[in-house]
C-alpha cells in the first residue's frame, strides 16, 4: 500500500460517481503531483482552471449547490490561502447562514509542497493545517498522514450523510516515500 497509489485509487473511486467533477490547476494537463493522482479520471470529468483560486472555490461552492460533488484541487497549501475568503466566509458558513437549508458538499485537495529531492521554497512548502483547523467550523479538515487512511477518508467524505465538505491535506514528500 503506497501513498500515491491510494490517492489514485480514491480518485478513481470518486470519478465513477455520476455527480463528481474535478477542477483545479493541472487536473487536465500535467504540471504538479496532484495531476499524477488523476490518471484514471476521464477527461470529461476534469475542468482545468487558470490561476484564480478564490474564483475556483466559489465555482466549487456553486457546483455543490447545484447537486455536484466537486473535487477541487489546489496543488500547494500556499495557493489555497488565496481561496480563504470563499472557503471561510462562504463554504464554511453557508450551512449556518441558510439555517441548514443549503448543505454544499465539496471535497478539497491540497498538498504541502515537497522539499525532497528539490525544495520548492517558502512559498510552496508551508503547512497551514492547524490554522485551517482552528478557523473552519463546518468544513472537516483531514491530514492524510498514512496510506491506509486515504481511501476510507475519501469514501467517508463522499458518503457523508450530513453532506459536510472536507479539506484533505496531503504531503508532497509522502507521494514517493510512503
Amino acid at each position: 500500500m503506497k501513498y500515491k497509489n491510494e490517492l489514485i485509487k480514491s480518485m478513481n473511486y470518486l470519478a465513477k460517481k455520476p455527480n463528481t467533477l474535478f477542477l483545479g490547476q493541472s487536473v487536465e494537463f500535467s504540471g504538479n503531483a496532484i495531476y499524477n493522482t488523476l490518471v484514471g479520471v476521464p477527461k470529461k470529468k476534469k475542468l482545468e482552471m487558470p490561476v484564480f483560486e478564490d474564483a475556483q472555490m466559489g465555482m466549487s461552492l456553486g457546483l455543490a449547490m447545484n447537486g455536484y460533488i466537486p473535487i477541487t484541487c489546489y496543488p500547494r497549501f500556499d495557493f489555497l490561502i488565496l481561496a480563504f475568503n470563499q472557503l471561510v466566509n462562504h463554504l464554511d458558513k453557508i450551512r449556518l447562514m441558510s439555517r441548514g437549508e443549503i448543505k454544499p458538499q465539496v471535497i478539497i485537495r491540497t498538498s504541502i509542497g515537497s522539499k525532497n529531492p528539490l525544495n520548492g521554497g517558502p512559498q510552496h512548502t508551508q503547512d497551514y493545517t492547524e490554522i485551517f483547523k482552528k478557523t473552519l467550523t463546518e468544513v472537516k479538515v483531514v491530514f492524510l498522514n498514512t496510506p491506509k487512511q486515504i481511501f476510507p477518508a475519501f469514501k467517508k467524505a463522499y458518503n457523508d450523510k450530513n453532506k459536510h465538505s472536507y479539506l484533505f491535506i496531503e504531503h508532497g514528500d509522502f507521494y514517493n516515500q510512503k
